[in-house]
C-alpha cells in the first residue's frame, strides 16, 4: 500500500516533466526545420548569370566576332616597296580664349557708392533750394502787386477825396446840405465824410465808429516832415464832456508799419473834443498819411 501510494503522488509531477520535455524536443525540431528557410540565400534564387563573349581579353575590335583562323599564306614581298604615305602635319588645336573676370576693390566700390550717394543729395539740395527761391521770388512779386494795388487804390482815394473837396468849394455837383443850393454844407476846413454840417471840424482825422454822428469841437493838425505815408487807425473814449479818455492804436483797418506815424496819431488822438454828448461813447479816428 505504501509504495502504490509513493507512486500515485509521483506520477502527476512526471507527467508535467514529460509533456515540458515533449514541448522543448518539437519546439526544437520545427527551428531546426524552418531554419533553411530563415537565411537568405546568395546569389538568390531564381536570377540568370551573365553570358560573356569568348576571346582573349587583350585583342579586339569592332562590334562583329572575328572569323576563325585560316592557314597563313606565303607572303611574296614586292621587288620595290611603295614609300609610306606622308602623314599630314597635325593642325594645332584652337586656343580657346580664357574669361576674364575683373573683381573691383571693396573701398573703390565704397567709395563710388558714397560718390553717388553725395552727388544725389546734392542734386536733392539744388532742387529744394531753387524750390524756396522760387517761392521767395513769387511771395516778393505777390506783395510788391499788392503794395502796387495799394497805392493805386490810396491814390483814387486820395483823387476822389479831393474832387469831393473841390466840388464842394466851387458849389458844383448835388453836394450835401440844407441851404437849397448845389454843393457841400459844412466848414471849409472840415471832413466831407463827417455826418455834421456846422460848427464841428474833424481836422485830418475820420472820424468813425460810435462817434461818427457826435460833433468834433477841436481837431489839431499833426505836422510831420518824413516821407512815411499810411493809414493809421486809433480807437478812442470820449466822456460826457467830449474830453478823449482813452486812446490806442488799433491793427483793423490800419496799413502803416511806421512806429513814429503811430505815435503821432496816438499824441494828436488824445488832444481831440468833441461836442458833449452821452457818456462814455467810443469809436475811432483815422489818419492817412500821404507825402506832399
Amino acid at each position: 500500500m505504501a509504495v502504490d501510494t509513493l507512486v500515485s503522488r509521483e506520477e502527476p509531477k512526471n507527467r508535467q516533466r514529460s509533456a515540458l520535455i515533449s514541448t522543448l524536443i518539437h519546439i526544437i525540431l520545427i527551428l531546426l526545420v524552418l531554419f533553411p528557410l530563415l537565411t537568405f540565400p546568395d546569389p538568390p534564387p531564381g536570377q540568370e548569370g551573365i553570358l560573356v563573349n569568348l576571346g582573349l581579353p587583350d585583342v579586339g575590335q569592332g562590334d562583329n566576332n572575328a572569323a576563325p583562323p585560316q592557314a597563313a599564306e606565303p607572303v611574296v614581298k614586292p621587288q620595290e616597296e611603295a614609300a609610306p604615305p606622308k602623314a599630314e602635319p597635325a593642325k594645332p588645336e584652337p586656343v580657346k580664349e580664357k574669361e576674364v573676370r575683373v573683381t573691383e576693390d571693396p573701398e573703390a566700390l565704397a567709395l563710388k557708392r558714397k560718390q553717388e550717394q553725395e552727388k544725389k543729395a546734392q542734386a536733392e539740395a539744388d532742387a529744394k533750394r531753387k524750390a524756396e527761391e522760387d517761392a521767395k521770388r513769387r511771395a516778393e512779386e505777390d506783395a510788391k502787386r499788392k503794395a502796387a494795388e495799394k497805392a493805386a487804390a490810396e491814390k483814387a482815394a486820395a483823387d476822389k477825396l479831393k474832387g469831393d473837396l473841390a466840388g464842394s468849394l466851387s458849389g458844383s455837383g448835388p453836394g450835401k446840405g440844407n441851404t437849397g443850393t448845389p454843393g457841400n454844407q459844412g466848414d471849409p476846413s472840415g471832413d466831407p465824410n463827417a455826418d455834421k454840417l456846422s460848427g464841428v471840424s474833424t481836422g485830418i482825422g475820420t472820424v468813425g465808429g460810435g462817434l461818427g454822428g457826435r460833433g468834433v469841437v477841436a481837431a489839431p493838425k499833426i505836422n510831420d516832415n518824413s516821407q512815411d505815408r499810411g493809414k493809421v487807425v486809433i480807437r478812442v473814449c470820449v466822456d460826457a464832456n467830449g474830453t478823449v479818455t482813452s486812446a490806442t492804436y488799433t491793427q483793423s483797418g490800419s496799413t502803416a508799419t511806421s512806429a513814429k506815424l503811430r505815435d503821432l496819431a496816438l499824441a494828436n488822438a488824445r488832444t481831440w473834443k468833441f461836442a458833449k454828448g452821452a457818456d462814455n461813447q467810443c469809436g475811432t479816428i483815422s489818419y492817412n498819411f500821404q507825402v506832399q
